[in-house]
């Protein structure tokens, strides 16, 4: 081989070689500043449901603008449906009403345990004299704190003549004289004064639509014809005025007029 074409010859070029990174920690710094990933609103909020704060996100993207309307689901929704959409448009949320459709503000009378007045409205909302014994149940409160039964309703002997098959026209409930008598419901009083037949001092509260109940043997009088009371409002003291053999309160329920068994009422 002669000396020019040796020299003629191209020789060729070898790539180079990157130097070796000196640590783990700067092939790490370059992996960081060579990936730059796009994270989607969706995807940040999916991701801040598993960590617990998707409401903070949702709130966030709302305020921004980023979002009309922002539905957090559970994480574990998330798991089992992967692609529910994370964001709503305003449209799909609204809720409309017909132009005739009537709206009221006004809070209704409730009929529950909680609300006893109420209970008894609407159970008077037909004559008290149709109402069936399950829906007359418990729509009066006691007319004492303790309710000690002495006397039932119905015949029995009279306690001071001794006469048999007397009919008792309403309950009789042993307490110390001076003990508050209480307004079995809210009602307007009918009668607060001395009763002649053997009622001692009355009071007659009307609960409207022919219920009224009436209070006996009273030994004074708190409220006045024409006062409205409420329910469980104090109206008399017990005590042993007229036809009575000791302290006690006589309560009677009256439908229309006819006395009835109080118990079906309390």
């Amino acid at each position: 081989m002669s000396d020019a074409r040796a020299h003629g010859r191209r020789r060729a070029i070898t790539p180079a070689i990157p130097p070796l990174l000196s640590s783990r920690r700067e092939a790490l710094a370059l992996e960081r500043t060579s990936i730059k990933p796009q994270v989607s609103a969706a995807h940040m909020l999916r991701r801040s449901v598993a960590n617990g704060a998707g409401q903070k996100l949702g709130l966030a993207l709302a305020v921004t603008g980023l979002a009309l309307a922002v539905t957090v689901p559970s994480a574990a929704s998330l798991a089992a449906n992967p692609s529910q959409p994370l964001l709503a448009s305003a449209s799909e949320s609204a809720v409309t009403a017909a132009s005739d459709v009537p709206i009221s503000f006004a809070a209704p009378s409730v009929s529950s345990a909680l609300n006893p007045d109420g209970k008894l409205k609407a159970t008077l909302a037909v004559k008290a004299s149709n109402v069936s014994p399950q829906a007359a149940k418990g729509t009066l409160s006691a007319p004492l704190a303790e309710l000690v039964e002495s006397s039932p309703f119905g015949a029995r002997i009279n306690p001071l003549t001794g006469a048999v098959g007397e009919i008792h026209g309403g309950k009789d409930f042993a307490v110390q004289c001076s003990t508050a008598v209480l307004a079995a419901a809210g009602g307007t009083v009918t009668y607060a004064q001395w009763h002649e037949f053997g009622g001692g001092n009355r009071v007659v509260v009307d609960h409207g639509n022919g219920l009224a109940t009436t209070y006996n043997h009273l030994s004074s009088i708190g409220v006045k014809v024409g006062q409205k009371v409420e329910r469980g409002q104090q109206i008399a003291l017990s005590g042993t005025t007229g036809n009575s053999t000791g302290c006690h309160l006589h309560f009677e329920v009256m439908v229309d007029d006819t006395k009835v068994d109080p118990q079906g009422w309390l």
